[in-house]
């Protein structure tokens, strides 16, 4: 069978890259082309495009990207009707799947949305869109299969993925070697996202916060697709060192973490990593966001726990006093660390053991057997 996958950034990749692992062992004549990246590329998808090329966050860069994102639109719609799959699997990017789902929805293809909207956050009646054009959605948190239910969509709670690429994840031998980790005074790991947006608000707080502890290592996430120039500032720090496309074997050498909004935040508490979570936009696009999203957090780990295990910098409080303040805490108050270390096992119960892309992968190769029988 033809599988159309569409992800519109890194973390997106990462999961359709493990789902499309799992497919590959239940449908031995898979083929796959996607929207995506790297990673799906490695597991034998052919791309229509890199995510690279439409990542855009924010409302006021999305609409300054209109032209392009529409006129990208109508050639992933070309591209679909010329492949003609038997399914197409939208990985989170609401913005951009939720539209060509509509557009889609009068053809004969079946329609899955793995990891759909946070709808529970923001804009509620997208609920009515997802069940008129999916055939079935599944969801990565425990809570939300209980909110899509009460709307009759078709859902279930598969697991989280992220939890599935941890357990896959093999440790590479001597990474603190490599990277002179060993011997020194502790490394702090700088997790500032995988958008420019969202680096360019991240840096100049970081640059700061290395120069207020000199004595510690920070290790900063470099994304090799990404501009490099984004970074130079902050590794022209004597005491920030680059740690490229490598985030696990720095959170397994960190003592503490600062992380911009997103699956990293989840990630960084999987392994047991104290964190700060930080988030910075456009005033304009927090300004909207701040009218029309009802959570009291940000962060994944705060909003499955339902309260604070983790502080939230976010908009005018994502500052380097603040952040130096926050990390001195983390770093000298052995109370404050457990506590944190308390609240993440909480998670981890929460979450269950479910294998998120293999559970999916089965559920949609099981659908589409049954139509095709």
């Amino acid at each position: 069978m033809r599988y159309y996958l569409i992800a519109g950034e890194r973390s997106g990749d990462l999961h359709g890259s493990n789902l499309i692992k799992y497919l590959k062992k239940l449908d031995i004549n898979a083929e796959f082309r996607a929207i995506g990246g790297d990673f799906m590329e490695q597991q034998g998808a052919s791309l229509l495009a890199h995510y690279k090329e439409i990542a855009v966050m924010g409302f006021v860069e999305v609409f300054l990207n209109l032209l392009k994102i529409r006129r990208f639109m109508r050639e992933c719609l070309h591209d679909i009707k010329q492949y003609q799959p038997d399914a197409i699997i939208f990985i989170d990017y609401a913005g951009f799947n939720l539209r060509i789902a509509a557009k889609v929805h009068a053809l004969n293809i079946k329609k899955f949305y793995y990891i759909p909207p946070k709808i529970w956050a923001w804009n509620q009646k997208r609920v009515f869109k997802i069940k008129k054009t999916i055939d079935k959605a599944f969801v990565i948190l425990p809570f939300e299969e209980a909110f899509y239910k009460k709307y009759d969509v078709n859902v279930k709670y598969v697991g989280n993925p992220a939890l599935d690429a941890i357990n896959a994840f093999e440790p590479e031998p001597g990474f603190g070697n490599k990277h002179q980790i060993i011997g020194t005074n502790g490394i702090i790991a700088l997790l500032p996202g995988s958008r420019k947006q969202e680096i360019r608000y991240a840096v100049p707080k970081y640059i700061e916060l290395a120069r207020a502890f000199p004595e510690k290592t920070f290790g900063l996430s470099i994304i090799n697709s990404l501009p490099q120039e984004l970074y130079e500032k902050a590794l022209a720090e004597s005491n920030v060192i680059p740690i490229v496309e490598n985030n696990y074997n720095l959170l397994l050498v960190a003592e503490a973490a600062i992380v911009t909004s997103g699956t990293a935040t989840f990630e960084t508490a999987i392994f047991e990593i104290p964190q700060i979570v930080t988030y910075e936009s456009s005033w304009l696009s927090y300004e909207i966001a701040r009218r029309l999203i009802k959570v009291k957090f940000i962060s994944l780990v705060n909003l499955i726990a339902d309260k604070q295990i983790v502080k939230e910098f976010i908009q005018k409080d994502f500052s380097s006093e603040k952040l130096i303040v926050e990390l001195k805490n983390i770093l000298e108050n052995e109370g404050y660390r457990a506590e944190i270390l308390r609240g993440y096992k909480n998670i981890r119960k929460m979450l269950g053991d479910n294998l998120a892309s293999e559970n999916t992968a089965n559920e949609i190769f099981e659908l589409l057997s049954a139509k095709t029988s």
